[in-house]
């Protein structure tokens, strides 16, 4: 289709948006609007510093025949700071408190736009890691799981407590629970992952970090790698963490059950974020 430059970097800009981190040859575009590859570079070179501008991520060029460019996710730290910040003030309500010092977080979880806002401060603090699939443990970390793979451009990956027929034959592990200390089971379809896959670990909540000790574990068992960790909500002064090296958006540090306080604050994203 023939555009003029107008049409064309608005349509470019859709493109790269809906392909993050793929890499696109300067061909594809040079045919899709029948211009010529000097003026899609052209193009290119604006997107990319409106990109900048905006912060909106960067746009990577790759030299060479096989070369192209690639679209990379980011935000700016200023919409990173207000993020978190919504995330705290739409935890702090009273009626978050759930028996055992937990929070209601399915609402959250099911606001489309705050997970996908979500989903980004992940997929920029994580973008430069080798991430080949994003696992979650059902059933709340599913959401922000997906919003972090679309940025990222990777598949997920379901760990389940209980086998699913449909699902095939799996790989279970038992582990314990860091909060409990009780075991439970936790399990994964065998062809769902490839072996030596580097995977990212996202979930919503994480208190000793049993949990997410026990998909670490599932993961040797398909010579697997973990890339990253992440996690929505963590809990201070746990005696005994699990989980040494992860990254959070917000950290509780009290919940008064009695009175229905809820304090919260930052979690140790800005130590990792390059924003």
């Amino acid at each position: 289709m023939k555009l003029r430059r107008s049409g064309r970097l608005v349509d470019m800009t859709n493109y790269l948006l809906a392909h993050p981190h793929s890499l696109v040859p300067l061909t594809l575009f040079s045919e899709r609007y029948q211009s010529a590859k000097s003026s899609i570079s052209e193009d290119l070179t604006i997107i990319k510093q409106t990109f900048e501008e905006q912060g909106a991520g960067s746009l990577l060029t790759v030299p060479g025949a096989a070369g192209g460019v690639k679209y990379i996710p980011g935000i700016r730290p200023k919409e990173a700071k207000e993020t978190i910040a919504e995330l705290c003030e739409w935890m702090a309500k009273p009626e978050r408190v759930l028996p055992g010092g937990y929070l209601y977080l399915t609402d959250i979880l099911g606001n489309p736009l705050l997970v996908n806002k979500i989903g980004r401060l992940f997929a920029s603090v994580f973008a430069d890691r080798k991430i080949d699939v994003v696992m979650t443990v059902a059933t709340k970390g599913i959401p922000l799981a997906y919003a972090v793979a679309r940025d990222l451009n990777v598949p997920v990956v379901i760990v389940r407590k209980d086998s699913k027929v449909t699902e095939g034959s799996t790989v279970s592990i038992n582990y314990v629970s860091g909060s409990s200390k009780r075991i439970q089971t936790m399990l994964l379809a065998k062809r769902s992952l490839e072996e030596g896959s580097n995977v990212l670990i996202i979930d919503d909540f994480m208190k000793a970090g049993g949990t997410i000790n026990g998909m670490i574990s599932l993961l040797e068992e398909f010579n697997a790698t973990v890339a990253g960790i992440g996690v929505l909500v963590e809990t201070e002064g746990v005696e005994e963490r699990l989980v040494d090296e992860y990254i959070s958006l917000v950290k509780l540090t009290e919940v008064d059950i009695r009175e229905k306080h809820i304090h919260l604050k930052e979690g140790n994203y800005f130590d990792f974020s390059k924003s």
